[in-house]
């Protein structure tokens, strides 16, 4: 990282910014061509590894080119707040993110999908326990990214 006094290292830290942000931006490539899409993700952040967890339909574009190429990156950022200047260049953003390359894999099993949504769900709702009907089970796609790395970052100017 260029400027390391901005990398965030701690776990905890690590964990706050993965509850503030609200989307994840999924990195694809297919035939030298990138493709990226704005996703919900749940997660399982655990002894420094990273596993994201997100959801879609049992079609699409996203599907194809992950059957091609499993390889991909990510971004969430969060904390937004521009910093205005008297000078153009002087206008600067205080953030937080986290931006990382992994190997996502489609989850069959019931079990890892019960799992992955349950890791979604308990990102974005305040219950603790969930039930998912088997019909509802049999047509989603949950896809499990496991980070191979990934880096904290924050900019934080009163």
């Amino acid at each position: 990282m260029r400027k390391a006094d901005r990398e965030v290292k701690n776990a905890d830290e690590l964990k706050a910014i993965l509850e503030k942000c609200d989307v994840c931006r999924l990195g694809l490539a297919a035939d030298d061509v990138p493709y990226i899409v704005p996703m919900n993700f749940g997660y399982e952040y655990t002894d420094g590894n990273l596993t994201l967890y997100f959801h879609c339909a049992g079609e699409g574009k996203k599907l194809d080119i992950l059957t091609q190429n499993p390889q991909v990156c990510f971004e969430m950022d969060c904390s937004h707040e521009l910093k205005k200047s008297d000078r153009p260049c002087g206008y600067s953003m205080n953030y937080e993110s986290i931006i990382g390359n992994g190997v996502a894999e489609i989850c069959h099993e019931r079990d890892e999908k019960i799992y992955g949504l349950t890791r979604l769900m308990e990102k974005y709702s305040d219950a603790r326990t969930f039930e998912f009907p088997e019909r509802e089970l049999e047509r989603v796609t949950v896809v499990r990214v496991a980070a191979t790395s990934f880096t904290g970052k924050r900019l934080k100017k009163g």
